[in-house]
């Protein structure tokens, strides 16, 4: 087992509950459980020590490894080709008619032999509460029992029937060896409960295993067949789209930003943040990337999460809505530092919560309604109580939206006019002018559009710099940011518009490296931070689309391609690239997925127009 593998060297496994990473040496080393936003039971990605694992891979040093989702699937498979044979990992978490009851989640790893004979070795080492909880471990031949204060684990191992598992002791931990011959196979299957007293789960049989395999399977194919994308890039738009979707806590509808916290944009620096909640901004536009796609279920349950954060009013700033939330809504998201964690390869601190909860940032509000306006039909839906919610949103906004805030790269270095800011809102007023006309609707459309032509006039008089030649990050600065990419995507103004290509011109000037693109220049806008970061995989994205949109089609297309080579081996992305193109920062990034489904949509449109049609 690699002390620290690479951040991108992991496959992602979920019940939309909850979720898993796998490196492809079969580690399990990051679960929090029962939501993603809970403590977690395995973390060894930011401790190797103390942060528990559940490894099950050959005993056979210098094994070469591949791993691979099942097709259309969150099904991973591990392979190991030794030189005995050749093994394979099935890893997944049931959904369908196998899915676990609310108060369980069962992650199912199932050996096997193809090739030869294969001997395994299973270590399944929790630590609840980010390691800082204890447990006791009841022991049985095949069952394992971890009772910790506030849950409990169970561990079953089952192999065929002329093969025995003997599970063993160490110390708090349970280890097993296994060996498997050609066509053999074996299932151990973790049981996570809610509460320390919960009853054993019934022993898992090979039928039970199989049908939660075949349920699984079933689930994904026919998510997936729902797509209307029939695109040139259909295998990374459904991988994004299946990423999208099990990062979403379905109970509520609520997408995360990412799975994991803690991993550094800069190895050994303080850019470790969790992301493991709901960003009104990331899931808003997360939820419109699956609406394009013809996924309507996402966003209608998204939109009742939303409305019940309207009506509810609870925030801590103040204003209608906080920039995150937990996935159930709490908007109690104090940050504090895990101090006896190491951190991934040292980068500490390592921090749960999250301080941006109480920031200001107000171009949360064009995101949101830029998602919910995606079709007049969907629109339509959110029926009279909705829009009530919505028209006093923008009531509000349009007294409200000449302030400095903290920006959407939630900077700490103090608020400023940040141009995107104002971008933002003009996009939430011009949206609901649009729907108040199209579906006649009560609406102060006079002070909306007041509101919003004061925004399009403030931003080209202050936000563009005649010397710059460019639209620049806040009023009063010649910094260029990479977050203005959506300016032609929502209408503010045409790909074509000559002020837009000047800038579109200086950020690939300055922002702009073989394709990768910077947030901003942090040296000439310090953000109240150390150390420097990576490209955003994000802004990369964007920069396809923006290209794609302002005719630029070859070189669009060439950097698209390029973006796709940094995705890791199963088709996933982090936050950022680093200098020397690894992947860093939280992982998978929500965020990324999205604007890699926009950049396939732009440039399909583009290159469909090119050629006389689809």
């Amino acid at each position: 087992m690699r002390r620290y593998p690479p951040i991108a060297d992991h496959g992602l496994i979920g019940d939309l509950r909850t979720a898993a990473l796998v490196s492809s040496d079969g580690v399990l080393d990051w679960l929090c459980a029962p939501r993603f936003d809970s403590p977690s039971l395995f973390a060894a990605l930011l401790d190797h020590e103390r942060g528990g694992c559940f490894a099950l891979s050959p005993e056979a040093p210098g094994a070469t490894t591949r791993q691979l989702y099942l097709a259309d699937t969150a099904i991973l498979v591990t392979r190991f080709l030794t030189p005995e044979g050749v093994g394979e990992v099935v890893d997944f978490m049931p959904l369908g008619e196998a899915e676990a009851p609310e108060d369980q989640h069962h992650v199912i790893r199932i050996m096997r032999a193809t090739r030869g004979t294969v001997r395994f070795r299973l270590a399944c080492r929790p630590r609840f509460d980010y390691g800082r909880g204890t447990h006791h471990l009841t022991l049985t031949q095949d069952t394992a029992h971890f009772t910790a204060p506030d849950s409990a684990a169970f561990l079953h191992v089952r192999g065929p029937a002329a093969v025995p598992v003997e599970l063993r002791r160490e110390e708090r931990d349970v280890l097993a060896h296994l060996t498997l011959r050609h066509g053999e196979r074996a299932a151990a299957v973790l049981t996570v409960c809610d509460t320390p007293h919960a009853e054993p789960p019934a022993p898992p049989t090979g039928r039970s295993v199989q049908h939660a395999f075949a349920s699984t399977y079933d689930y994904w194919n026919r998510w997936v067949r729902r797509s209307r994308y029939r695109g040139r890039w259909q295998q990374m738009v459904s991988r994004s789209a299946i990423t999208l979707k099990l990062m979403t806590y379905a109970p509520t509808g609520a997408p995360v930003a990412a799975v994991t916290t803690g991993l550094p944009e800069q190895l050994g620096g303080e850019r470790n943040w969790d992301y493991r909640y709901t960003w009104v901004r990331d899931a808003s536009l997360a939820v419109r990337a699956l609406l394009d796609l013809g996924y309507d279920e996402e966003a209608e349950a998204f939109r009742h999460w939303l409305a019940a954060r309207l009506a509810t009013g609870e925030t801590t700033t103040g204003e209608p809505l906080q920039v995150l939330y937990r996935v159930d809504g709490d908007p109690q998201l104090a940050e504090e530092t895990l101090g006896h964690l190491e951190g991934y390869r040292g980068s500490a601190p390592v921090r749960i919560g999250n301080d941006a909860a109480g920031q200001l940032q107000l171009d949360i509000y064009g995101e949101l309604a830029y998602a919910l306006s995606g079709t007049g039909d969907h629109a339509q839906l959110a029926g009279y109580d909705g829009w009530r919610h919505l028209s006093a949103l923008l009531d509000w906004l349009a007294r409200s939206w000449d302030r400095p805030d903290e920006g959407i790269w939630e900077t700490r270095g103090g608020r400023q006019d940040f141009t995107f800011s104002r971008l933002m809102c003009w996009t939430a007023l011009d949206r609901g002018i649009r729907l108040a006309t199209k579906l006649a609707r009560p609406a102060d459309v006079p002070g909306w559009t007041a509101a919003r032509d004061a925004i399009f006039r403030q931003i080209m008089e202050r936000g563009f710099s005649p010397r710059r030649r460019a639209f620049v990050q806040h009023y009063g600065s010649d910094v260029l940011d990479a977050s203005l990419l959506l300016m032609p995507a929502v209408g503010f103004l045409s790909p074509g518009d000559g002020r837009w290509l000047t800038t579109l011109d200086a950020m690939e000037a300055e922002l702009v490296s073989d394709s990768l693109v910077h947030r901003y220049d942090t040296a000439a806008s310090p953000d109240g931070l150390r150390g420097e970061e990576g490209t955003f995989s994000l802004c990369s994205f964007l920069y396809v689309s923006a290209l794609a949109q302002a005719g630029r089609l070859g070189k669009a297309r060439y950097a698209f391609d390029k973006m796709l080579t940094y995705a890791n081996h199963v088709g996933l992305f982090a936050e950022e690239i680093g200098p020397t193109g690894e992947q860093l920062g939280n992982f998978p990034q929500a965020f990324t997925h999205v604007a890699l489904i926009m950049a396939a949509l732009a440039l399909d449109e583009g290159l469909d127009d090119a050629d006389g049609g689809p």
